[in-house]
């Protein structure tokens, strides 16, 4: 569902008047002076709402002066945001933030990135042609005592997904050998028949499919999950809240212009490039990337996320996470009271 047009002509000079509730209005006006905002990203498309609201000029609507820091992984803007050089991450959630949240880190997630999407998502479990024809794998239950391989290694976003099929036949990563393998060697591997199944995407997935040697097994195994998020430090929702407010606003106002057909607009597009390494060849024959545009945390999926590491071993601790710890669901509630919930 696309930003109505009513919305945008709600918009008034440098902010914006819109519905918080029954016969009330909230002004949401644009900070001044302006409001720096440092945010470290990897350039990925699931952190394309970023690239939306900056690049279409959302944030300096709401008075945001936003300067994005590109870097090589999750891991390094956690390290930016702990030691206080930037006020956002565009990061994955991965086994070792709950331990390091279970231990005090002070930062929150404050809004999601991408989603996966409900059904034919890009994930998927593929199982050895030469297994399945022989009836040797003919359901999720076979992969016992089988060789998987995932790319990532324990606690990875891999071996979470791995896990989660496995959940289906009441199996668990120790009921199979985890084999850790780059996903651009798992076509060769099942080739050569040192696999047996390997959990992969796009384009590695329709290499070894279209090639012949693999068969779908399973996918959709969390659909509407969310596997990366923007997370800001403590310092920053603290002492400056009502730019966090603002931030998480102009996030949501990007995740509706981001719907349907105008996923594709020629201003999206310009943003996409701007800000990561695609191109608008691989964006028109790519799959979409889900937003939310309502940008709501799904908490209860992270949960799922925090219980199956949790159980897997892989935390440093073994009773669930208060995830309060972790998430502040306070501003993308403030920005749907703002916008109204689509």
């Amino acid at each position: 569902m696309s930003l109505s047009r009513r919305a945008l002509m709600l918009a008034v000079g440098v902010g914006i008047a819109l519905s918080s509730g029954p016969g009330r209005a909230a002004e949401v006006a644009a900070l001044n002076p302006p409001a720096r905002v440092k945010v470290a990203y990897v350039p990925i498309m699931k952190f394309a709402t970023l690239y939306v609201a900056e690049g279409r000029g959302i944030f300096a609507k709401y008075g945001l002066d936003v300067t994005l820091e590109r870097v090589k992984s999750g891991t390094e803007a956690i390290a930016f945001l702990d030691q206080g050089s930037v006020d956002v991450g565009g990061i994955a959630i991965v086994a070792s933030l709950w331990s390091a949240w279970d231990r005090g880190l002070n930062v929150r997630i404050i809004a999601p990135g991408a989603l996966d999407p409900m059904e034919n998502g890009p994930t998927k479990l593929i199982i050895r042609k030469d297994l399945s024809d022989a009836g040797a794998i003919k359901t999720i239950a076979d992969l016992k005592g089988k060789k998987i391989g995932v790319a990532g290694g324990p606690g990875s976003g891999g071996e979470y997904f791995v896990a989660k099929a496995l959940e289906r036949a009441k199996l668990t990563i120790r009921d199979v050998q985890l084999v850790n393998i780059g996903n651009a060697d798992m076509p060769p591997a099942l080739e050569a028949k040192s696999l047996d199944a390997v959990l992969t995407s796009s384009p590695f997935s329709d290499q070894i499919l279209g090639g012949g040697t693999g068969i779908l097994l399973a996918q959709d195994f969390t659909p509407g999950l969310m596997t990366v998020a923007f997370v800001a430090s403590g310092k920053f929702i603290k002492e400056r809240p009502e730019v966090a407010e603002r931030f998480a606003l102009a996030l949501a106002e990007a995740a509706r212009m981001m719907q349907g057909n105008d996923y594709l607009s020629p201003e999206n597009i310009a943003a996409y490039i701007k800000y990561t390494a695609s191109t608008e060849e691989a964006l028109r024959k790519g799959a979409p990337v889900i937003y939310d545009p309502n940008i709501e945390i799904p908490v209860d999926g992270l949960a799922d996320v925090e219980r199956v590491h949790r159980e897997n071993g892989r935390t440093e601790y073994d009773k669930p996470l208060d995830l309060s710890k972790a998430v502040d669901t306070t501003f993308v509630k403030k920005a749907i009271d703002a916008l109204g919930k689509q």
